[in-house]
């Protein structure tokens, strides 16, 4: 099933978008809109956009992580530490 995109209006009276997972976990929330209108129109270019969308990192680096260490996430856990090879052939996620 699709996600879907939920418009609420925020604490500062403005209105905003969310987007839902089928699970009910929130994957996005929008930049503030002054109109449904608006908010509308920025979801589909979310639509158009998002399918094909590469990633680019821009977040700062972060501390240098321990020669002979690589970081590993499991689904729905927070980031571990594990050893080269520690995850078999799957690799770091």
């Amino acid at each position: 099933m699709a996600g879907t995109f939920e418009l609420f209006v925020d604490e500062d009276a403005q209105i905003r978008f969310r987007l839902v997972a089928a699970d009910g976990k929130v994957l996005a929330v929008s930049g503030q809109f002054s109109d449904k209108r608006a908010a509308a129109a920025a979801i589909e270019d979310v639509r158009e956009c998002a399918g094909m969308g590469l990633i680019k990192d821009v977040a700062a680096p972060r501390a240098a992580t321990p020669p002979g260490l690589v970081l590993a996430a499991a689904p729905g856990r927070d980031v571990r530490r594990a050893r080269p090879g520690a995850l078999g052939s799957r690799g770091a996620a």
